[in-house]
């Protein structure tokens, strides 16, 4: 089964009910995203594969309030117009190391305790 959207439009008078639908959204299994839709923020899409729908919907409607489930369908797949396949030259890195430089960081004054 392929990837659906779900779009579901919610009554939410209050942030706290706004942040219990999407909670619910994504405790769903199968659900990948969820997001806002619409000038008003009323609409929830969910993205994911093998998303119940009814499941959804009872949800909402069992706690945050009136759901009414808009549209149920595929996700348009976007594809790359022209994908240009570009190899950029990348130079070798060259470390050299040298033998005879030494560090002594950790050496200093020596601590006499009186």
């Amino acid at each position: 089964m392929a990837k659906q959207k779900i779009v579901v439009k919610v009554t939410m008078n209050n942030e706290k009910k706004i942040r219990k639908a999407l909670k619910i959204a994504v405790s769903l299994s199968g659900v990948e995203s969820a997001s806002f839709v619409g000038s008003d923020k009323t609409q929830i899409a969910v993205t994911g594969e093998h998303v119940d729908s009814v499941e959804l919907a009872t949800l909402l409607r069992k706690g945050v309030g009136y759901t009414e489930l808009l549209s149920v369908g595929p996700v348009e797949e976007k594809k790359p117009a022209a994908a240009k396949e570009t190899n950029p030259t990348v130079a070798p890195l060259d470390f050299t190391v040298n033998p005879y430089q030494y560090y002594y960081g950790s050496y200093g004054m020596p601590y006499y305790a009186y």
